[in-house]
């Protein structure tokens, strides 16, 4: 959605970007448990970078083993147990960062803890949606809705804000940012998932349209988040892991929020 490129290496990030693509799509054809080992080690890199640029920027130390376990471990008891183990999974990880951080004593408990259970709901919980999508009989067509949507508001805002571009839709957060972008971003997801909805999963093409342009929004709410924690900890990015991308949390942006709304939202219509 930027009016302008947003000055990253281009073929590296499309290459980076159709190499996981192509990864999620091999797990998911195939073994779609297989992808919930995917996102597992997705969440495990993100909370190690999150810790990392916490740490860096604020100071801050995220209890991050009982975060990285707890959330990993909520993520695969939500294949079997459905949506009753994210709540006993995210309070029983909170009650461990409590704990772990005992031994840090009482200067900046509060802050650190804040950080630890902010990083267990905004990565750990919000994944677990996407294994809830994983579990009915056409899990694998979920998930490849709920990827076709994410990766259609990206390239149609991309599109529509390198091309036409002109007016700032969050200056003060994200200035590349461009209204005419958004508007790309809704087009690309209402077309995705008329299509996605109506010929992987037998809904009608105008619940498609809706669940797009939800997506549409919900995507743009992460991706804008993002861009001001970032701000707000003087970051460009959150990692170095992806090529052109930044780190991994860093294409997670849009990633997260939108599970949630799409699993709902496919729970509800399909």
């Amino acid at each position: 959605m930027a009016a302008k490129s947003a000055g990253r290496n281009l073929p590296m990030a499309i290459g980076v970007g159709l190499g996981l693509g192509a990864l999620a799509l091999v797990s998911l054809l195939t073994y779609r448990i297989t992808f919930l080992v995917i996102i597992a080690a997705a969440v495990a890199v993100s909370v190690w970078e999150l810790q990392g640029t916490l740490s860096r920027a604020r100071g801050l130390k995220i209890s991050w083993v009982p975060v990285g376990v707890g959330s990993v471990a909520t993520m695969a008891l939500a294949w079997p147990y459905g949506p009753a183990a994210l709540g006993i999974g995210i309070a029983a990880t909170t009650l461990a960062c409590m704990v772990w951080r005992f031994r840090g004593g009482a200067d900046g408990y509060l802050a650190d803890l804040s950080a630890s259970v902010f990083v267990t709901v905004y990565v750990g919980l919000f994944a677990s949606f996407a294994a809830l999508m994983l579990v009915p009989d056409d899990g694998a067509q979920r998930i490849l809705t709920f990827l076709i949507l994410v990766v259609a508001n990206d390239v149609g805002g991309y599109a529509a804000g390198v091309l036409v571009g002109r007016h700032p839709m969050a200056p003060t957060i994200s200035p590349k940012k461009s209204w005419e972008g958004f508007g790309g971003s809704v087009a690309a997801c209402m077309l995705a998932g008329a299509l996605c909805l109506w010929l992987m999963l037998g809904a009608t093409w105008w619940q498609g349209l809706l669940v797009g342009v939800a997506i549409a929004v919900t995507a743009t709410i992460g991706d804008l988040t993002e861009s001001l924690i970032k701000r707000d900890l003087g970051v460009k990015d959150m990692g170095t892991l992806l090529p052109g991308h930044g780190g991994l949390m860093d294409r997670m942006d849009s990633l997260l929020p939108s599970a949630v709304v799409t699993w709902a939202l496919l729970a509800l219509v399909v």
